[in-house]
């Protein structure tokens, strides 16, 4: 049985949103969609309002474990939005400590591969209208993300999940955000293991460089 499962499927263009009586453009304002196309660079329909932030083919598609969605529930006690942190899928069985770097799945037409955490920023303060959130996120680990797309093709909210190829090294999406925001005396031998994963996002490899520079001074 696959207990994994698309709950939304979200794109969306930036829009202009108010918080604290301050106008921003954003584009983690998605609406639930049917389907999606993902592209090697984007999915069609969906654009991010800083470029040198978001997006980019190691970040086509934001994922977000709905797991999650009944913590902050629960832990602000207020109702959550589909596409509440901006995600593209909205999935059940692919937490960040049951996906690894380098993980490869097949959903609908697409075939996927696990490049990176999610970095987050106050944007999902703002989208949540929660000024606490982010801290929580980080704390937590509770961050999601991303795929790159290795073969383009639909993704539909009743797509399938399949699992094509585990990556051997076994590096979890929340082993690396706790080695990065939580261990304050890294592991150097674990910093290379990670940055010696070729699948690993290029900006997260720097993040980890920079991280061993610190700490070897």
């Amino acid at each position: 049985m696959n207990s994994r499962e698309i709950i939304f499927v979200n794109k969306g263009v930036p829009k202009y949103r108010m918080y604290k009586d301050e106008s921003f453009l954003s584009g983690i304002w998605k609406e639930p969609c049917t389907e999606i196309y993902a592209g090697f660079d984007q999915i069609t329909g969906d654009q991010v309002a800083n470029p040198e932030y978001h997006g980019g083919s190691d970040r086509v598609v934001c994922v977000y474990p709905y797991e999650h969605y009944g913590h902050w529930e629960s832990a602000f006690g207020q109702a959550l939005t589909p596409s509440a942190f901006g995600e593209n899928l909205t999935v059940v069985g692919m937490t960040e400590d049951q996906v690894c770097i380098g993980d490869v799945f097949q959903i609908g037409e697409a075939v996927l591969q696990v490049s990176q955490g999610r970095y987050p920023c106050s944007t999902i303060n703002k989208r949540n209208n929660n000024h606490l959130l982010l801290k929580k996120i980080i704390q937590t680990g509770y961050t999601g993300y991303f795929f790159r797309v290795l073969e383009e093709g639909v993704v539909k909210a009743d797509s399938q999940i399949k699992k094509l190829f585990a990556h051997p090294e076994q590096i979890t999406v929340s082993s690396i955000h706790h080695l990065y925001f939580h261990d304050p005396t890294p592991s150097m031998e674990m910093i290379e293991k990670i940055v010696g994963v070729k699948e690993l996002a290029p900006q997260w490899h720097k993040y980890l460089l920079d991280l061993r520079e610190k700490h070897l001074k």
